[in-house]
């Protein structure tokens, strides 16, 4: 079953208005989207995993409708859906309890499956497709940037050289490989930094990110509020990157007042720090430990 992560405190950051208008731009099984529905406002509410939009689908709720789409697009599907002002975003990033659970998605090396990772299996390029073809160098470089796995080299040598004798297919052959090539030290498996990063580049998650705060921010209307849930250190640094160029900063003037210095249209953060599961929360439910809240209001037009 999939447990929405931080439900309460998404929630509550996003500030629901009774007849507001809400883009959920990463629906999944819309238990946030529920959430909001059942405050009052209204949810369009994207994803591009099929599986995902025929969930939804066959267990209607009233105020959402689920389109397909990436959520790098979610100012054009807005729009498309009439929607040119909406009263706040939702991002919950990284991939569903269920992708990670259906083994045939092939996001897990925990249960063997295909090698596959695309959140929309109408894609053409998946996992096996990039180890199977990609240069030690291209593949090395996509490992140490998208994974931060600092054996990056090793791994990528060690695909290369696998890949010699027989092409990669199943989620175990490659976690088997890696685990050979730097061994197995500490809590994590060590294959964890390599599927993230593969999985990060097969939907391209970091251009999919940037593309959906910007259309995000582009839409939301002056007091709208846009959440973001991260489950890696990369997107969140993303995201509070994000947020910290348009909450800008006042710098004192030499001959005295003080000047606004940022992007506009200019925000304000709604916690100051990043929110954090509780530990009743991620004793729950375990994959709520990594999962971070960062969210922020639209000053001005």
């Amino acid at each position: 079953m999939h447990i929405p992560v931080l439900f309460s405190e998404t929630i509550a950051a996003l500030g629901i208005r009774p007849g507001g208008r809400y883009v959920d731009g990463t629906l999944g099984r819309a238990g946030h989207a529920r959430g909001i529905a059942e405050k009052g406002g209204t949810v369009l509410g994207i994803d591009r995993d099929d599986a995902a939009i025929a969930a939804v689908e066959a267990a209607p709720h009233a105020g959402i409708v689920a389109v397909k789409g990436n959520h790098g697009d979610l100012a054009a599907i807005a729009r498309a859906h009439g929607w040119d002002e909406v009263d706040g975003v939702l991002l919950d990033l990284g991939v569903s309890s269920p992708q990670l659970d259906e083994a045939e998605r092939g996001f897990s090396f925990m249960r063997p499956g295909p090698l596959d990772m695309r959140m929309d299996r109408t894609q053409g390029t998946s996992a096996a497709d990039l180890v199977n073809t990609l240069g030690r160098d291209e593949l090395a470089g996509i490992i140490a940037e998208l994974g931060e796995e600092p054996k990056a080299r090793q791994v990528a040598d060690a695909i290369v050289r696998e890949r010699a004798k027989r092409l990669f297919s199943s989620t175990v052959e490659l976690a088997e490989c890696v685990e050979r090539a730097i061994g197995r030290h500490g809590a994590h498996h060590p294959a964890t930094r390599t599927f993230l990063a593969l999985r990060m580049k097969v939907n391209d998650e970091l251009g999919e990110l940037e593309r959906a705060l910007a259309g995000g921010l582009e839409i939301l209307k002056a007091g709208g509020r846009m959440a973001v849930i991260t489950f890696e250190s990369m997107t969140d640094r993303m995201v509070k990157q994000f947020f910290a160029r348009h909450v800008g900063r006042e710098v004192s003037l030499q001959q005295g007042g003080s000047r606004w210095e940022g992007v506009r249209p200019r925000m304000r953060l709604v916690n100051r720090k990043a929110i954090r599961a509780a530990a009743s929360e991620t004793g729950a439910n375990p994959r709520a430990r990594s999962a971070k809240l960062r969210a922020a209001i639209r000053e001005e037009i």
